[in-house]
């Protein structure tokens, strides 16, 4: 009898090809996949937002954003995602989360459904812009300002995170899995012109 075993690869695994690309020169941005994260959407359950708040907070001790926003805790963020919803984006997993948010919220596992993008760099507003119609500018989406929102009619979370130690803001993107790959080339399209530097990393 045969016997299968599954591999986790990566959704960006053929189209992700580390090293510079389009023009030469110092990158004007940074595209980095992050791997081998948990992703974990968090809803309340009918009526139970109130409960789902108290839950959230005495267990990452900080409230759970209620408005577009990500905060970010010692070994977790927390990204709004809609009313009475957010995810937890950490290495933890549902295991811990579940006895926690119990009767107050329903948990579902969403880390095989995304990909997570960070984009950063000099020219990062300025590739975002040719993509996405929110403001970006560093008064109007400051550090820890989220969305949902599409990307070339791609729907995406997006959030900033913390700076750079250069100071350059870092950008941060959600893709469904299936989605992925095609809004990859949108992005290196729309970035060649000012010279990317493509990596993966884990560290988020």
């Amino acid at each position: 009898m045969a016997e299968f075993s599954w591999e986790v690869r990566s959704p960006l695994e053929r189209a992700l090809v580390a090293g510079p690309y389009g023009a030469h020169g110092d990158a004007g941005v940074s595209l980095t996949e992050i791997r081998n994260f948990d992703l974990v959407q968090v809803m309340a359950r009918r009526g139970k937002a109130a409960e789902m708040a108290t839950a959230a907070n005495g267990y990452f001790g900080v409230a759970a954003p209620e408005t577009p926003k990500a905060v970010r805790t010692a070994d977790a963020t927390l990204i709004w995602s809609g009313p009475d919803q957010f995810f937890v984006l950490s290495k933890g997993g549902m295991g811990a989360l579940t006895p926690a948010f119990s009767g107050a919220a329903s948990l579902s596992d969403q880390s095989h459904a995304r990909v997570l993008i960070s984009i950063s760099g000099a020219k990062a507003r300025m590739m975002l812009a040719k993509l996405s119609s929110i403001d970006l500018h560093a008064e109007a989406f400051p550090i820890g300002a989220a969305a949902a929102t599409s990307m070339d009619h791609t729907s995406v979370t997006l959030w900033r995170g913390n700076d750079r130690t250069d100071c350059q803001a870092v950008f941060n993107v959600l893709v469904f899995a299936t989605f992925a790959e095609s809004l990859w080339h949108t992005m290196l399209d729309s970035v060649a012109e000012y010279g990317i530097e493509i990596g993966h990393s884990e560290e988020f």
